[in-house]
């Protein structure tokens, strides 16, 4: 009796994108021609001939959920070894199929709109921001890739050193407000921000009391030292496991009225808020109470 012939061999190596901001994470729905019941997966896909994987995980990601992401690293490769009869998956015949997978961490900015599919007719139908306590307990049914790779998605740790003024007149101190780019959005923080590489802090304080608030700032003493631990989305939609070092240095301004100069930043208003009112009910940085404690001993 003849032997049965051997499926064809088939191997495919595709490019995905884990992409996790505020506890949410970007999934794409496969289509009912590839699988009848639900199932979300990565953004991604097959790697054409002669493409760079980070070009193709960015086309794919762009195809499949309308968004221009940024990639970090490559954080996991797998690969799965399977069967496929005749029919199944839109094989015209039976196939041993190999597939290879590379997983990039990858963020897409912050103020991108919601996702939509852009590709006609292919291998998905809907892509959406899923809670990632629902994914990892099964609650939105998922490919097996997703939670494979989610368990070697670790967040970007980054640590910033930055400079602040604190400026009192009268009753009154010089605040600015986080805009939606900006750590916790809304909040009242001191003006001040990030130390460039090779800038003196007095100087990185100074420039940014000019970006942020329109007026010219003289410091004087270095009143003290504050940090900060929180995970959170940076202004590009990357997520961060954020520490920060803040420098606080009193400060004098000149006369005038503040405005914000800066365009697109992370300060979206600048203005004297009497000290009366930091207490009741105002949503304050942690560094404007900690200054509050070096500067006025309150």
């Amino acid at each position: 009796m003849p032997e049965s012939p051997q499926p064809p061999r088939r191997q495919r190596v595709a490019a995905y994108a884990v992409i996790v901001r505020a506890g949410e994470i970007l999934l794409a729905r496969i289509a009912p021609s590839i699988s009848e019941s639900e199932q979300w997966t990565l953004p991604g896909g097959g790697i054409d001939f002669g493409e760079d994987p980070n070009d193709a995980v960015v086309r794919e990601v762009h195809e499949e959920t309308g968004l221009d992401c940024e990639l970090g690293s490559p954080i996991w490769v797998g690969s799965a070894h399977r069967f496929f009869d005749k029919g199944a998956r839109g094989l015209d015949e039976a196939a041993e199929m190999h597939s290879v997978r590379i997983v990039f961490d990858a963020w897409v900015p912050a103020d991108a709109p919601e996702p939509r599919v852009v590709e006609v007719d292919g291998s998905t139908v809907d892509a959406r921001w899923h809670p990632l306590a629902d994914v990892l307990d099964g609650t939105v049914p998922t490919v097996q890739m997703v939670r494979q790779a989610l368990a070697h998605h670790r967040v970007a740790r980054r640590q910033r050193l930055a400079a602040y003024a604190f400026v009192v007149r009268g009753d009154a101190v010089l605040l600015t407000r986080n805009s939606a780019r900006g750590p916790h959005p809304g909040t009242w923080t001191l003006p001040g921000g990030g130390v460039d590489h090779g800038e003196p802090p007095a100087t990185a304080v100074e420039r940014e009391v000019l970006e942020e608030t329109g007026l010219s700032a003289t410091v004087d003493r270095l009143l003290g030292v504050h940090d900060e631990h929180f995970t959170g989305t940076a202004p590009d939609g990357r997520e961060e496991d954020f520490h920060g070092v803040h420098l606080v240095f009193a400060a004098t301004v000149v006369d005038g009225e503040p405005v914000v100069r800066e365009t697109g930043g992370t300060t979206d208003a600048v203005a004297w808020v009497p000290l009366a009112d930091l207490g009741a009910g105002l949503e304050v940085a942690e560094v404007v109470t900690a200054a509050l404690a070096m500067g006025t001993g309150r």
